[in-house]
């Protein structure tokens, strides 16, 4: 089991420490790690330890160790989530975890690790110890974009290595130390589509006690930072370019220098006064408020719809009445009024008799019919004419 620390004497040694005891706890490891302040934090959680755990001693000398998937949940002590500074990154249940960050105080800081194997259900935990020592920052640093890179392949030690190196040559400084690394979308980045060649982005950031090197000076003047604004290519001199690997060259538009001896000291703090308010006079509230004119609103709210609805209708019927379609439309109605009246008249005259249901005064009980014509007045019922008959059903 490894654990890149960036290099760090004091984690590395820390480590063979407790890898002993890491070894005979089983389940309940634990691993003490020391990292100064200021400096990158690298602790790889890897599959291969907790397959041990999660398989027998026999099968283990018979040689059945599986690799089974799994997926690690990290957390701080009696916390349910990390400490600000800390991140873990886990892409796919067959990779291994990472957990990186860069402390910012001191202290120590318990971190709970918990492997679940996909395969068989089983949990595991792991118990991580972080001391982080007070150390000063390193008065000068410098941050780096890396277009072609993603943030879990950056993590590995070795991988480390390859870009101090070449960092080394760009600064004309061996005595470098990696500070941070960031993955871009922390920093407001967006997610690449999911094709070859399409990367996140990392932010490397490291930092000397040497001041920067004439190529990085570059940076801060005045022509450098006009290119970047317009969007033009940056056209780098040839003794600045040291990237051997391609995912290595930096993007110089996106690079950044900070210069820690030039920090501005911190304001004074606040000096403490009576608690009591200085005189401001009194204040005189208004009496009644001002007065408003509300005709404005009454003629947005009632005249301008109502002007508006009148205009509509004029517009109806000047469409109906004053245009050809309006005029078609009346002498269809006319001309369908008119046919109705001629097929009523016709068939009025026509020798075969109408229905006696449609003939006026026809009586449903006898089937007898009078003329409209014998009376004036016609009773709506029998007992009009006979107020002695009987009018009951039979």
């Amino acid at each position: 089991m490894k654990i890149p620390i960036g290099h760090n004497i004091f984690a590395v040694l820390s480590y063979f420490h407790s890898v002993v005891a890491a070894s005979l706890c089983g389940v309940r490891a634990e691993i003490k790690v020391t990292i100064p302040v200021g400096r990158l934090f690298t602790y790889e959680v890897m599959r291969e330890y907790f397959q041990n755990v999660f398989e027998p001693l026999s099968k283990l000398y018979a040689g059945l160790l599986h690799d089974d998937p799994m997926i690690f949940k990290c957390n701080k002590q009696g916390f349910p989530d990390l400490p600000e500074w800390l991140r873990f990154i886990q892409r796919q249940p067959d990779d291994n975890g990472f957990l990186y960050g860069t402390p910012t105080s001191p202290g120590k800081t318990f971190i709970e690790i918990y492997a679940i194997n996909k395969q068989s259900y089983d949990t595991a935990k792991e118990l991580l110890v972080i001391k982080v020592v007070p150390e000063k920052m390193l008065p000068y640093q410098a941050e780096f974009f890396l277009a072609l890179r993603e943030v879990e392949k950056v993590l590995p030690s070795s991988v480390q290595m390859e870009i101090q190196q070449d960092l080394q040559k760009l600064w004309n400084n061996d005595a470098l130390e990696i500070v941070n690394i960031t993955n871009a979308l922390d920093r407001g980045g967006r997610v690449p589509l999911p094709l070859a060649g399409h990367y996140e982005g990392v932010f490397v950031k490291v930092g000397s006690r040497k001041y920067f090197s004439r190529c990085l000076q570059r940076v801060m003047t005045p022509e450098h930072q006009r290119q970047c604004a317009a969007g033009a290519k940056v056209k780098v001199p040839g003794e600045c370019s040291f990237c051997k690997i391609p995912s290595n060259c930096i993007t110089w538009c996106k690079t950044e220098l900070f210069d820690l001896t030039k920090v501005a000291p911190a304001p004074p703090a606040p000096t403490m006064g009576s608690g009591i308010l200085e005189d401001g006079g009194y204040f005189d509230p208004p009496e009644s408020p001002p007065d408003r004119d509300y005709f404005p609103d009454y003629i947005v709210t009632v005249i301008v719809p109502l002007i508006i609805a009148v205009l509509l209708c004029l517009l109806l019927a000047y469409i109906m009445y004053g245009k050809r379609e309006g005029v078609i439309q009346l002498y269809h109605q006319q001309t369908i009024h008119g046919n109705t009246e001629e097929l009523r008249g016709m068939a009025s005259h026509r020798g075969v008799p109408a229905p006696l249901s449609t003939l006026p005064m026809f009586n449903s009980r006898t089937g007898e019919r009078a003329s409209p014509l014998q009376s004036d007045s016609i009773p709506l019922i029998m007992a009009q004419q006979d107020p002695y008959s009987d009018t009951l059903p039979r």
